[in-house]
């Protein structure tokens, strides 16, 4: 099947690598054309594990191909995926601009009867605004399709490739068919391809995204009253998590959620209720609670040092918003080291990926160490944000003599708290009594 990708941010990249991966024949379609020529020459501008390889592979293979031609990859294509940004707009909803500008663009070069699938994250009711954009630019037959990704970063070509599950908002026979045939080889095991309409299909990929934040939040709120009543969060995680109807994934506390997701999703979900009349209270309390946890670690920085941390060098493990990505959307790494900045503290950081990222971030305000021991020369204290595994095992002796104070704040309780103050350091995590 001829595919063409319109976007080659992160869900386009993914998705038409794996596409071509299962023999289709992809072109990835971008107006950057620096990104473009990176592209070309075998460059990948975003970290994710795997990805690289499998890029390289099907270019040589000649199944990918990258242009800035959008016109060209659109009229021989069986199938337009629209892979756009949907920034958040200013009342919290998500900016279409991209979307239709895209829309209409593949509208005009329509050649033949095509499949065009919204991939980005869009609010309910899009597919019947790109429906109706193209409309006004051809008379060549299509379908509109919604087919949302449920990508985890880090994990995203597991996640395309073996998915749990695949939805399809369509409203033709003509579209199912052709969708089917095109995921047959993801689903062998037997997975669901789930058709729905539209807007079904739509509003399943924020109710998801809502649901999985929620459950961040409720663990954060439970961590904080752990605190207050002097129990242990990870002993409550683990009575929950036993619960068949309720499971362990998405009961971890931390500092909270972060990435090109939850945060923009939660907050479209809650602007669609508004828009129709309907204030979703639970998802605004989501939201409030997940503003206030990215806050707790500074505040738990200065019960300790007395009120102030003018003058004191703290050490940061992680940027990342997670492990294995170097995406910092939204990370809770930002509103920390502000916060240490704005305090008058001075901050040493390490992230196995994330430097670069963090340096368009902060710039030359913060420190970058190449190594996660350098981040502890002389600190006060350090930060753990970021539960990359090389930070669950390490020298804890060597962290010690390094350290100017051996204090930890954990902000992913990946650390013992008995153990740690066993070994002589100053322990602090979330909700462990």
């Amino acid at each position: 099947m001829r595919i063409a990708i319109i976007g080659t941010g992160y869900v386009g990249l993914v998705a038409g690598t794996c596409l071509a991966d299962s023999g289709n024949d992809v072109t990835c379609v971008d107006i950057d054309s620096n990104k473009v020529g990176m592209l070309q020459r075998g460059e990948v501008p975003i970290y994710e594990p795997g990805l690289e390889e499998l890029i390289r592979k099907n270019v040589r293979e000649r199944r990918l191909t990258f242009s800035t031609n959008l016109a060209e990859a659109v009229g021989p294509a069986h199938a337009v995926f629209i892979a756009v940004g949907t920034p958040e707009g200013e009342s919290g909803d998500a900016d279409l601009q991209y979307v239709l500008a895209a829309a209409e663009q593949i509208g005009r070069a329509l050649r033949q009867y095509t499949v065009v699938v919204d991939k980005s994250t869009v609010p309910v009711g899009t597919a019947d605004k790109v429906r109706e954009v193209i409309s006004r630019v051809t008379d060549v037959e299509f379908d509109v399709v919604s087919n949302p990704e449920f990508l985890k970063e880090g994990a995203a070509l597991d996640d395309f490739l073996k998915p749990d599950r695949v939805v399809i908002g369509v409203d033709s026979e003509r579209a199912r068919k052709l969708m089917g045939q095109l995921y047959a080889p993801f689903v062998r095991t037997e997975n669901p391809v789930l058709f729905m309409d539209t807007r079904s299909a739509e509003l399943t990929k924020y109710a998801a995204n809502a649901m999985l934040a929620t459950r961040i939040s409720f663990m954060n709120d439970i961590a904080a009253l752990c605190e207050r009543v002097g129990a242990d969060v990870d002993c409550v995680r683990k009575g929950l998590g036993a619960d068949r109807r309720i499971g362990y994934p998405f009961l971890f506390p931390g500092v909270g959620y972060g990435g090109s997701c939850f945060p923009k999703d939660v907050k479209a979900l809650v602007a669609t209720g508004r828009e129709n009349g309907l204030e979703l209270d639970i998802l605004r309390a989501v939201e409030r609670t997940n503003e206030r946890q990215k806050k707790l670690l500074v505040q738990k920085a200065l019960k300790h040092f007395g009120g102030s941390l003018e003058g004191r060098t703290f050490g940061v493990w992680g940027l990342a918003f997670k492990p294995k990505t170097d995406d910092m959307r939204e990370a809770p790494s930002i509103e920390l080291i502000e916060g240490l900045l704005a305090k008058g503290a001075r901050v040493v950081a390490h992230d196995p990926v994330a430097e670069p990222t963090a340096r368009r971030v902060f710039g030359e305000r913060i420190r970058y160490a190449k190594v996660a021991y350098e981040a502890l020369e002389g600190a006060d204290a350090l930060f753990v944000v970021t539960e990359w595994n090389e930070f669950r095992h390490p020298d804890f002796e060597r962290m010690r003599a390094l350290m100017k104070s051996p204090v930890i704040f954990d902000g992913r309780n990946i650390y013992d708290p008995t153990h740690m103050r066993e070994l002589g350091f100053t322990y602090a995590g979330l909700g462990r009594g």
